[in-house]
């Protein structure tokens, strides 16, 4: 794919929990002098509850129509925007955000995520009823690679290391 990353572009980080998409992408903006969005903060601050109140009142579902009413009521240009991991879910809201937007995914090997897992029951992660985090990962995996216009992989990489691989990847299409 052709991509050329214009001032209004956003760069959309998309991955599995504790890949670094908010770790990372509040300091990429920074180095980019760019705005950052947050989509599990914007939720969260929005509907006053933390997700995982929601996934614990009204279910997983709930949380995927929130989200993905939110990421399609976004109107932002020139941001750096971490997603929540379950945005892959809804094709609206990837096509929404794949049309001003760059999506980067920030892969890591399923050993590598789950040495970072922490609290999988109070993260405010969307998932079936009794979905283990090796399933969670089977199942988003194909998504981040059907959505991802860059791949930047993260194995064995510390934050620093993450984020110089994550400029160099997007100072190829600036």
């Amino acid at each position: 794919m052709n991509l050329s990353l214009r001032p209004e572009t956003n760069i959309v980080l998309i991955g599995m929990p504790w890949s670094g998409k908010s770790s990372v992408g509040v300091v990429l903006a920074k180095m980019l002098a760019r705005p950052f969005l947050d989509t599990d903060i914007a939720i969260q601050t929005g509907e006053g509850r933390m997700l995982q109140t929601i996934i614990d009142r009204e279910g997983s579902d709930a949380l995927q129509r929130i989200e993905e009413r939110y990421v399609l009521g976004l109107e932002c240009r020139g941001y750096v925007i971490a997603t929540g991991g379950s945005v892959v879910y809804s094709a609206a809201a990837m096509q929404h955000l794949k049309t001003n937007g760059c999506c980067v995914y920030l892969q890591l090997p399923y050993p590598a995520l789950e040495a970072r897992a922490t609290d999988i029951d109070h993260r405010g992660i969307v998932r079936a009823s009794g979905q283990g985090l090796a399933d969670l990962y089977a199942a988003r995996i194909p998504l981040y690679q059907r959505y991802a216009d860059i791949t930047v992989q993260c194995d064995g990489l510390n934050h620093a290391e993450t984020l110089d691989a994550l400029m160099r990847a997007v100072k190829t299409i600036l």
